[in-house]
């Protein structure tokens, strides 16, 4: 079985590289610790942003106002409990796997809201 990997990364709104945060280094070291990621550029225009990549998956981070509590990503992994147990022993509190539908698919998932009020929906196909 390879590494507990992300796979893909889609926002509930807009921009996947441009998640509302109002401090870019607070969110670059929380996300480098808590979830694996490496910063990889730091944008200052249009607006000043912070990109992170895991497993060739990008997530960004911008000072665009917003509320934080109405934005995140759904991120596509190919592992949920290991990616669960990376995350839980990296001191991130996780909610409990659970099976979601959608378009006749079913998928392993779990949540996770950051410190920054950001909402993560960690999910895997189950296969079959």
């Amino acid at each position: 079985m390879s590494e507990p990997s992300f796979e893909s990364a889609s926002p509930y709104k807009n921009d996947v590289l441009a998640l509302p945060v109002s401090d870019l280094d607070a969110a670059s070291e929380w996300y480098c610790k808590h979830f694996g990621m490496t910063e990889i550029e730091r944008p200052d225009a249009p607006k000043p942003a912070v990109i992170l990549e895991r497993d060739g998956v990008q997530i960004g981070f911008a000072i665009i106002g917003g509320d934080p509590s109405e934005a995140g990503a759904a991120i596509r992994v190919n592992d949920i409990d290991g990616i669960k147990a990376q995350l839980e022993s990296n001191g991130v509190g996780v909610a409990n796997i659970r099976v979601d539908e959608r378009d006749g698919e079913k998928f392993n998932v779990f949540f996770v809201v950051a410190p920054d009020g950001l909402c993560y929906y960690f999910n895997e196909p189950i296969a079959g």
